[in-house]
């Protein structure tokens, strides 16, 4: 262990003088906390009175009304997830939920959102779904002296920009929110054929007309040229470069027979992601020509507008499964199959003035465009926030 001690790369003014930090194992610097009793996650509840904490990446995984299975400690304490690694700084009193968690209350010589920071800056490496409490307990820990108050400035100071951070993300959701609200309201609902809310100029317009999707999509068939960036299709970001995205590409070494997706078209991912098991729908919002695997159906839309329509219909798990659940056909080792001529033959309920579908389109368009920009604002607070820890706690122990 070096004898003159760590010196972060960025210290607060009344601090650079104060000399190099202190290093200890975490083992030194915490008590293991057992709780009352765990939780099964079939005891989780949608509410209750008091929050479960688990090893999962959510701050808060369920509910419990359950009063002999509250960790009532000094708080904060940091909760480590044993297999997951994450970790949570946990302020007042919570129930633990399953196994797999270790809850660590700080000794006096370190603060406990100061210690939660450190780890999260400087993190336990993952190895597989082992256990790693034993490797986190080997962890060297820099820190300042308590009593110099610069454990708590940096804390107050990181906590502050957790605030902002937050406070982005709630408005990010707001926006999501309010985005799903809109769009169960201009889209008919399930064996209707108008809307709930239709802009003023078409209120008078008549119901919306049932088309086969082949109406309105053209599989163009176009292939590759050799010169096109591979793309996949992502549930939440739609057309994603796969080395960008996926930091390699998995595209065969000749990428002739890929099918070519122009701006506008409209994809088909037939693959089963997360909540869309018979894949995912989206709509290319790339100002270029990409290539996407030949398993997936590319079609152009009569008209970008009907192409927005149908990214947005099939934004939610619930109608795309409502759509594509009758054209799907059980194959070899029950795996589901659609073809594209299945896809197509699908119905769906459309605004017959074009007029109609383009005043749609832009709306969802300048909601998308304001998602967009304060997921940018929340990237950029957290890429700023990375940076800040990085200056502020050495990073060359443990």
């Amino acid at each position: 262990m070096p004898t003159d001690g760590p010196v972060p790369n960025l210290r607060f003014p009344e601090f650079r003088d104060a000399g190099p930090w202190e290093v200890k194992r975490l083992g030194e610097l915490v008590t293991t906390i057992a709780p009352p009793k765990k939780l099964q996650t079939t005891e989780y509840q949608p509410s209750g009175q008091f929050p479960i904490i688990d090893q999962s990446p959510n701050d808060i995984c369920g509910w419990t009304d359950d009063e002999a299975a509250l960790v009532e400690v000094d708080f904060p304490v940091v909760v480590f997830g044993d297999h997951s690694c994450v970790v949570k700084l946990v302020e007042s009193p919570f129930a633990q939920g399953a196994d797999g968690i270790k809850i660590l209350a700080p000794a006096d010589d370190i603060d406990g959102r100061f210690l939660f920071l450190s780890l999260e800056a400087n993190p336990v490496e993952q190895k597989g779904y082992n256990r790693h409490f034993s490797d986190l307990k080997e962890k060297l820990i820099p820190f300042p002296l308590k009593a110099s108050g610069e454990q708590q400035k940096i804390a107050d100071c990181l906590s502050s920009l957790d605030d902002l951070i937050r406070a982005e993300g709630a408005r990010l959701g707001a926006l999501k929110d309010h985005k799903r609200a809109l769009m169960q309201r201009l889209f008919p609902r399930p064996g209707e054929t108008t809307p709930r809310l239709r802009f003023p100029a078409f209120r008078d317009a008549g119901p919306w007309e049932v088309k086969r999707l082949g109406e309105v999509l053209t599989e163009h068939g176009l292939k590759s040229s050799g010169r096109e960036e591979v793309f996949s299709v992502s549930v939440h970001k739609g057309l994603v470069n796969q080395r960008e995205h996926l930091g390699r590409s998995f595209a065969a070494e000749n990428t002739g027979h890929y099918n070519l997706v122009r701006p506008g078209d409209v994809i088909y991912t037939k693959s089963p992601t997360g909540e869309f098991p018979l894949g995912i729908v989206k709509q290319s919002k790339i100002d270029t020509n990409v290539i996407v695997s030949p398993l997936y159906g590319v079609f152009a839309p009569r008209n970008i507008a009907i192409g927005a329509l149908l990214d947005a219909f099939f934004e939610s798990p619930s109608r795309a499964r409502i759509f594509l659940d009758p054209l799907a056909q059980k194959g070899a080792k029950n795996t589901i199959n659609i073809s594209n001529e299945a896809f197509l033959s699908g119905q769906i309920t459309l605004p017959p003035v074009e007029n109609e579908q383009q005043k749609i389109a832009d709306c969802l368009s300048s909601l998308d465009n304001l998602i967009r920009a304060e997921g940018a604002r929340l990237g950029a607070l957290r890429s700023h926030k990375r940076g800040l820890m990085q200056q502020l706690f050495p990073l060359d122990f443990g």
